[in-house]
């Protein structure tokens, strides 16, 4: 119990000394955007037709607290970062917390159940191809597998949306129909959101499925010729209970252990399927703020979040190694 509880301990400090450095490079990638908020601000007033001073540019940035020096004011940003409040967006002017809402819950719930899917098709699938010897089988795994790495997430966003257009007269576009977009959650607008979520989840699951069944079947390929399985057959152990207490156990673990960067592969890929399937969420946010507006307050508030949200998949993934597999516990405390 001890070292398990070591191990939690120096996890959790990693965890943490990986969002700090994270939220220092963030932080200091929004500071080498030309141009602060001050000077944006002034420029929408200009736009409206009002007449802005250098002093009153150099109001907006005491008022904003960018005269106050470097260090400190990413300090001040990450703590409040940690306490989930992000300050005001340069360009819309609005509280950043409020504005994502839960437009970033909405997405990672996306990706997570994208992530879900395809792991629940591709373990067994990638076990079947691995373990059975029916060619026809393994050679049509093996092309819906390659089909999945070989066609992009907004290639196949685009022919759902003309097939559904040209065959149903309907986009499915959105998460939400018009009626529901603004409207509290209720029984209505969850079962609104379900019969549009459908499609992002399977559009970003797609890739993600194809390059989980491969990995799945290169590591179950390389359990299976080893020794330890073949001394368990020897011992009588054979069919499914092999499968799953010795070769499948053991592949497995990388898989787990890999949820974090899958998570952001699949965000990576959320931004462009957001603009083809014109999805309100985080996504079309961060291109927004990134591509357009250049507003690197909104922009690094999204990009925090979304480490936040890895690296506490990691630690959680870490922990569940651990229970599972003392090897992983003595790599760390010895």
């Amino acid at each position: 119990m001890l070292q398990f509880s070591k191990f939690v301990a120096i996890r959790a400090s990693l965890a943490i000394l990986t969002l700090i450095l994270v939220s220092f490079i963030v932080f200091t990638l929004m500071e080498l955007v030309p141009g602060d908020c001050a000077e944006r601000y002034v420029a929408f007033k200009n736009s409206q037709g009002a007449v802005i001073s250098i002093a009153d540019i150099e109001a907006e940035r005491i008022r904003l607290g960018l005269n106050k020096p470097y260090v400190q004011r990413w300090g001040v940003w990450i703590i409040n970062a940690f306490q989930g409040e992000f300050g005001d967006s340069c360009i819309l002017r609005l509280n950043i917390s409020q504005l994502l809402g839960q437009k970033f819950w909405l997405s990672l719930g996306l990706c997570l159940t994208s992530l879900m899917v395809a792991y629940i098709i591709a373990i067994p699938v990638g076990i079947i191809s691995a373990t059975s010897n029916n060619r026809v089988l393994n050679n049509s795994l093996r092309l819906v597998s390659y089909l999945g790495l070989a066609l992009p997430n907004f290639l196949l966003a685009l022919m759902v949306m003309l097939f559904s257009t040209v065959m149903f007269g309907d986009s499915l576009t959105g998460l939400f129909s018009k009626e529901f977009r603004d409207a509290e959650w209720s029984y209505e607008r969850v079962m609104d959101f379900l019969g549009h979520a459908w499609l992002p989840i399977f559009i970003l699951g797609w890739s993600a499925t194809a390059f989980a069944i491969q990995t799945v079947r290169a590591l179950m390929s390389d359990e299976i010729g080893k020794l330890y399985v073949t001394a368990a057959e020897a011992r009588g152990v054979s069919g499914r209970r092999l499968l799953m207490r010795y070769p499948a156990r053991h592949a497995l673990s990388p898989i787990i252990n890999s949820l974090g960067f899958d998570l952001n592969r699949i965000f990576n890929e959320l931004p462009i399927v957001a603009l083809i399937l014109t999805l309100t969420e985080a996504g079309s946010l961060l291109i927004e703020a990134l591509a357009r507006s250049n507003d690197q307050q909104l922009a690094g508030a999204i990009i925090f979040m979304l480490t936040g949200s890895i690296v506490a998949i990691n630690f959680l993934t870490d922990i569940i190694l651990a229970l599972t597999d003392p090897r992983v516990r003595r790599s760390i405390v010895g």
